[in-house]
């Protein structure tokens, strides 16, 4: 039972050649290229209107330095969400339920943001291991303290992204699973299941698109300390 449950994460594949960068590559596909035209279609504006929404509202915290990731950061929040909620059709594979693909966009957008901070002020990058008027003795504890939540921060953004996308997959299967089981045996109560079932799944539609657009927008908070 065990591991039919988490089967649906395993990444597929077709004559043993891995389809994981297929799906990767698929989300590109859908959004629509800009035209050469006086008025763009619906879709085209729709897609404007929320990238400057969206950018608007992330770098405006931010100084000139930091606006330069813009586009980075932005193709990443639209990429994320198209994965999780394509992820929640039948029949499809999720990449962002794979701890290993959250950790690889994590780690390097990560500490490109410390590097950063190192390169073009050190000295305030430093002081956030120090807090000014620190007693003598507990110097080195809250220098261990501040390094440990520092090398934490990118295994907190791909754990947080993979385990709350695998644990809303699980509870639809199961429920899923048990509005089956029982439509022969008690209809009443499987109609009562598969209203929870549609009640989950509109959360975990929710919860795809703010993981996505939390995980961007702590990026962009990494990035507000260093620039």
């Amino acid at each position: 039972m065990t591991l039919s449950l988490f089967d649906q994460f395993e990444s597929p594949t077709f004559m043993g050649i891995p389809l994981i960068m297929l799906a990767l590559a698929l989300p590109w596909l859908l959004f629509p290229a800009p035209a050469h035209r006086w008025l763009n279609s619906r879709v085209l504006a729709l897609q404007g209107w929320f990238i400057s929404n969206f950018t608007s509202q992330i770098f405006s915290p931010l100084n000139q330095a930091g606006h330069k990731w813009a586009l980075l950061l932005s193709a990443l929040m639209i990429f994320l969400l198209t994965l999780n909620t394509l992820g929640l059709l039948p029949y499809t594979f999720t990449p962002t339920t794979q701890l290993a693909l959250n950790m690889a966009l994590a780690v390097p957008l990560w500490l490109a943001t410390v590097i950063l901070g190192l390169r073009h002020q050190i000295t305030h990058a430093l002081a956030h291991f120090l807090p000014e008027g620190t007693p003598t003795p507990l110097i080195p504890v809250l220098i261990i303290i501040e390094t440990i939540s520092l090398f934490i921060r990118p295994l907190a953004l791909g754990v947080r992204l993979t385990a709350n996308l695998t644990a809303g997959h699980l509870l639809i299967h199961l429920v899923s699973s048990a509005a089956f089981v029982l439509l022969p045996l008690m209809p009443t109560v499987a109609f009562l299941t598969a209203l929870l079932l549609f009640m989950l799944t509109l959360l975990e539609i929710a919860v795809a698109l703010i993981q996505a657009y939390v995980f961007v927008l702590l990026l962009s908070l990494y990035l507000q300390e260093n620039v």
